[in-house]
């Protein structure tokens, strides 16, 4: 039941207003921390760094999550992942994944005819008729359009697009975005002013971004029926 709990989140993938930012002047500080609750109750952390090196920025995403019953973890999840930017051009992404026992790898950057995705693992999925004959647990190649972007949730130009890099399994995740407009959103600490996107296609959920630019709550439906929420940790 909890197998895909946190598919639809990494899926996406996964920004003030909807206008390009550069890497340089991203909006958030040295890390953006959340807590996963699902129905209420606290499951994990997702966690991003930023690190700016010479003229790059390092985008690193930790995620940590457990569903227990009765004192036993009926499902957990990992996911680790660091992406290079270069201005608001996307570089490269490498991330490892288990979801509940089932793995996942991906690397994927940019060359001159597009986004070179190498993916592998146990979940890893067929994604066009030339991929017959790829079986899981092998690895496969593929390109990519030059502009799409990964699915890591903190990029607001994320909202413009119809398609995105799957940051788990390396899939084309074909979406749409509509903004909801305004809301005022529960943080740890307090409340913020904050615009919400609504996500249909191969995604379906919510997130929610400030006037600053920063992803600041995700909300969603696991397969199970559960209600899965992101609270910012400030």
């Amino acid at each position: 039941m909890m197998r895909r709990l946190i598919l639809a989140l990494i899926t996406m993938g996964c920004c003030a207003t909807a206008g390009a930012l550069a890497a340089q002047d991203l909006p958030y500080g040295p890390s953006h921390v959340f807590a996963a609750f699902r129905n209420g109750e606290r499951i994990g952390t997702h966690t991003l760094t930023f690190q700016q090196s010479g003229d790059k920025q390092i985008v690193t995403t930790s995620i940590d999550l457990a569903v227990k019953a009765l004192g036993l973890t009926m499902y957990r999840y990992m996911h680790r992942g660091q992406e290079v930017w270069s201005g608001n051009t996307f570089e490269s992404i490498s991330t490892k994944t288990d979801d509940n026992g089932t793995k996942y790898g991906l690397k994927a950057k940019q060359e001159a005819g597009g986004i070179s995705v190498v993916r592998d693992g146990d979940g890893a999925p067929k994604m066009s008729a030339n991929d017959v004959g790829f079986q899981q647990g092998s690895t496969k190649q593929e390109t990519l359009p030059a502009s799409t972007v990964p699915s890591t949730h903190w990029n607001l130009n994320q909202v413009k697009q119809s398609a995105m890099l799957n940051s788990q399994n390396g899939a084309l995740s074909k979406v749409q975005i509509t903004s909801k407009g305004r809301e005022t959103i529960k943080t740890a600490n307090g409340t913020l002013q904050a615009t919400r996107y609504s996500y249909s296609g191969d995604v379906l959920m919510d997130q929610w971004f400030d006037d600053r630019g920063r992803w600041v709550k995700s909300s969603f439906k696991a397969s199970d029926g559960s209600t899965i929420e992101y609270i910012l940790q400030e």
